[in-house]
């Protein structure tokens, strides 16, 4: 069955190789950025004319989010993934992170995914059983947090993983359900190049739990190979 799926950040990254592996799985894709005429986007344009609409998103905007929320009004989204995500606080440490970078970080990480998502629930509403996944980080967990620091960015996905939990009692006799991820540390602008796996495997991952996703896995939390982390 062929899906609509709704992907934030869609113009790199893990965003990117997500709308990629769905455009090949015969789906149609909704690739929004603020810029989403990137050269990587293009080229899925020309490969995938019909199954491909980009979307100028600012997921900070919230007039923007409305407008994008009307021109989809009667519009059935299956998958909604908020990927788009900021860690601008990577190289500052205890003594030198300010308040500014903080709020920054709060807004992308969580707010805005809250804020897209309720912007959105009449179209997840209208899909047969839609889900919806949050991009989130193990960096959030603090059940496994044995390394301190990274302040800002740590708090910013565990409160997202807070609203994924909530979204998820909330949404549920709409059936539509809610997944926090984390896709790995991976080889991207934002992992960085030490990271331990590529976009490919992280993406190939994040999608197998999303694809299988249902009530019985709203409101957990899971890792890109489909292990459940602590909060």
């Amino acid at each position: 069955m062929t899906k609509n799926v709704f992907i934030t950040g869609a113009n790199r990254g893990i965003g990117l190789e997500l709308t990629r592996q769905y455009l090949v799985a015969g789906h149609k894709v909704f690739a929004s950025a603020r810029d989403p005429s990137t050269e990587g986007l293009s080229q899925l344009i020309k490969r995938f004319p019909n199954n491909l609409k980009t979307v100028v998103l600012d997921v900070t905007d919230e007039s923007n989010i409305q407008t994008v929320a009307g021109s989809l009004e009667g519009t059935s989204i299956d998958l909604l993934i908020n990927n788009a995500g900021l860690f601008h606080s990577k190289h500052e440490d205890f003594g030198s992170l300010n308040t500014d970078t903080w709020i920054e970080e709060f807004r992308v990480n969580s707010i805005s995914p809250f804020l897209v998502t309720r912007a959105l629930k009449s179209n997840l509403a209208k899909a047969n059983s839609g889900v919806v996944g949050m991009i989130s980080s193990k960096m959030g967990s603090m059940g496994d947090n044995q390394s301190g620091g990274s302040y800002s960015y740590r708090s910013s996905k565990a409160a997202l993983n807070a609203v994924s939990v909530s979204l998820a009692n909330d949404l549920s006799d709409l059936d539509i359900s809610v997944v926090a991820l984390h896709p790995g540390w991976v080889q991207t602008d934002m992992g960085g190049p030490n990271g331990l796996i590529d976009v490919e495997t992280s993406a190939l991952g994040l999608k197998a739990i999303l694809d299988n996703a249902g009530k019985a896995e709203s409101g957990k939390f899971y890792d890109y190979s489909g292990k459940q982390l602590p909060w």
